[in-house]
């Protein structure tokens, strides 16, 4: 099935246009970090989980109980949302808890939410 999009008549490079895309485009390093830093947010346990911090500094049990998830599943997405510098943690006894890493990621799920919105 092929979908139905428009395109122009003819064919026609447009140096101009071409030249300001090419000086502004980052290079394919920093493409692919962007799309990988975007993987994370692809996946709904993640999402539920920077919701929760986005009300809170929690704990993993904490965690778990608001999802209704166990500590370990939590504790996964966590080490994922940690390695990507999304979240960080900070121990008190022998508790840690997990806040966001800075406002960035508020203001990603944020835009992406009022994007849905609209």
């Amino acid at each position: 099935m092929t979908e139905n999009f428009e395109k122009c008549e003819s064919t026609e490079v447009h140096d101009e246009l071409l030249a300001i895309v090419n000086e502004k485009l980052p290079d394919e390093d920093a493409l692919y970090d962007l799309a990988e830093l975007f993987k994370i947010f692809g996946d709904s346990t993640r999402i539920r989980i920077l919701f929760v911090l986005f009300e809170a500094e929690v704990c993993v049990c904490d965690l778990a109980a608001a999802l209704n998830m166990t500590d370990s599943a939590v504790s996964h997405q966590l080490g994922i949302l940690k390695r990507n510098k999304l979240v960080k943690s900070r121990r008190v006894g022998k508790s840690v808890f997990y806040s966001l890493a800075d406002g960035h990621v508020r203001t990603i799920i944020s835009q992406g939410m009022e994007h849905l919105e609209e």
